[in-house]
């Protein structure tokens, strides 16, 4: 009998298939003593797997390339931390077995993040899954992680560390459902930069029998269990439409009418760059150069190794507009040589703009390297500073900006409350503003965006965060100033109507979401959108919001 559940859609597409279940997690080691003797022996036991396990996320990473490296990378740095192999050493030293003084030592750790604010507490199942392969190499059994099966599947986890989504295969991995994860997490982001269907955040999905046919629509959230001929007919249909609409649509980015809504790309890297390209990207939104400095969290990357990966970038996107973010360090991003080693809630603390305040040769190599990057070229370069609260912020920045003597445009991103709630006072000294709408709704409704627990809080539909996109928008269209958005948000083909009817000039995502939100766009007027970004704002729900602009954009 068809059963219909709903959890948190996160990326495009429908997948129609049998569950097949991820790999159990490492069983608990025994705990046993081991003579004094055999200490110095299980240490190195202990560093050789920690070794190995760090040198297969980051070849993993290098094949995955993009987003998903950056991620894996992180993974790596994380299995090789000083002071987890210390306490592993220490434990070792005083009768635990290699494996045991591993997980321990794990445990711990995991309990600090837990407790050191819900931005960290999302980095836990990231430190579960290197735990996991750690322990399962000295105890000699497999790695935990996706089945193995010579037919296509959906996917059913708990939730899908980076090192397990990164290297998915999409012909056999029709899409995949997790309990825990937001719309933000990791696994929601590389689910979209791997174009498979996924739902998140859906309570009891390990619950589905191995082999239940299973339909994912990865627009609506919702999973069809035991779908009916009809049903799946119907699911088909809706996704050959949309396959048409996709393959139709091309060129810039507009409504029906007219109104221009240019659609850039989401990058980390160079990598990324191809990518964008094919998907029709008309520039990037957000270039994340985080992915430069993770390579070594101990020391800066030198300016000509800065100006190198910039350039590669800004070619690719002649007579194109490319938005740079500034290095944003702290919070599940710490970097030794940047931010502060202890903080009781980092997320709050300092991170992004602040860091850079606080170390200006950084922010000052940056600014220079990316004047040099774009020298000659026929590129619109914009720079923008994360995390910017307030006017003094702002200033600081474009005047670091103009220190550095960078011919370009200069930028805040909205991602404070504060920020969008003063945005004209802060457009007096910068000339655009970028949406981050993922942190923006962490901030305003104090919901880590990692957490699946608060997931409904992380949507970008809830009318609180519309009010605060129109405060933006409008604050820029008074001082006749662009405001895009740069969030995960745009990426939604709905939502990116409802952001142009409140008045955002341009919409950057991840470059799978693009054909699917240029297809959209094309299908309304900018008079549709407006009444709809009305409608979603009028209600008091994000479940309201979305049918509300549903209803308006579909003629109800």
């Amino acid at each position: 009998m068809e059963t219909t559940l709903r959890g948190v859609g996160v990326s495009h597409g429908v997948a129609i298939g049998e569950v097949r279940h991820m790999g159990t997690a490492v069983l608990e080691p025994p705990a046993k003593q081991i003579p004094a003797e055999e200490a110095e022996r299980e240490q190195g036991r202990a560093r050789q797997a920690v070794e190995a396990v760090a040198a297969d996320l980051i070849a993993r990473g290098n094949l995955a390339g993009g987003e998903a490296q950056h991620v894996l990378e992180a993974q790596a740095m994380m299995a090789q931390d000083p002071e987890l192999m210390a306490d592993v050493d220490r434990r070792i030293a005083v009768g635990s077995t290699a494996e045991r003084g591993v997980y321990d030592a794990f445990a711990a750790y995991r309990a600090l993040l837990a407790n050191a604010g819900e931005y960290l507490a999302g980095r836990v199942a990231d430190l579960d899954d290197v735990r996991n392969r750690i322990v399962a190499r000295l105890l000699g059994v497999p790695m935990p992680g996706v089945p193995d099966s010579d037919e296509p599947y959906v996917l059913i986890a708990r939730d899908l560390a980076p090192a397990d989504t990164a290297l998915l295969d999409p012909t056999l991995v029709l899409g995949f459902v997790t309990e825990e994860g937001g719309p933000t997490s990791h696994s929601a982001i590389l689910a979209r930069a791997l174009g498979v269907p996924a739902v998140v955040a859906l309570p009891g999905a390990g619950e589905l029998a191995e082999g239940t046919v299973v339909a994912v629509d990865g627009s609506t959230g919702e999973i069809f269990v035991e779908p009916t001929a009809e049903k799946r007919a119907e699911l088909e249909a809706a996704a050959a439409e949309r396959r048409a609409a996709l393959s139709a649509s091309t060129g810039p980015g507009a409504t029906s009418d007219g109104h221009k809504v240019p659609l850039l790309a989401n990058i980390g890297g160079p990598a990324d760059v191809p990518a964008a390209v094919e998907a029709g990207a008309e520039g990037v939104g957000l270039f994340r150069t985080e992915f430069l400095f993770l390579d070594d969290s101990k020391q800066a990357p030198s300016e000509e190794k800065q100006v190198e990966a910039y350039r590669t970038v800004l070619e690719a996107f002649p007579e194109g507009r490319v938005v740079v973010r500034v290095l944003d360090a702290g919070a599940d991003k710490p970097l030794e040589f940047l931010t502060p080693t202890e903080e009781p809630n980092p997320a709050l603390g300092v991170r992004g703009l602040r860091s850079l305040l606080e170390h200006p040769d950084v922010l000052r190599t940056q600014l220079t390297a990316l004047a040099k990057a774009a020298k000659g070229l026929p590129v619109y370069l914009e720079v923008m500073a994360p995390m910017v609260a307030d006017r003094t912020d702002a200033k600081a920045f474009a005047d670091a900006c103009r220190a550095a003597g960078l011919q370009a445009k200069f930028g805040a991103m909205v991602e404070i409350p504060s920020a969008a709630l003063r945005a004209r006072s802060i457009l007096q000294e910068v000339e655009f503003l970028s949406l981050g709408t993922n942190d923006l709704a962490q901030y305003t409704f104090a919901a880590d965006r990692q957490v699946g627990a608060v997931s409904r809080l992380q949507d970008p539909w809830q009318p609180a965060l519309l009010d605060l996109v129109a405060a933006s928008a409008d604050a820029a269209k008074a001082e006749g100033k662009s405001c895009g958005v740069c969030g995960e948000a745009a990426a939604d083909p709905l939502l990116a109507c409802v952001l142009t009817g409140l008045g955002v000039t341009s919409l950057s995502m991840g470059a799978k979401a693009i054909p699917y939100v240029r297809a959209t766009l094309a299908k309304h007027t900018l008079a549709q959108c407006e009444r709809a970004a009305a409608a979603a704002r009028a209600t008091d729900t994000a479940d309201e919001a979305r049918a509300a602009a549903q209803a308006v954009l579909s003629g109800e």
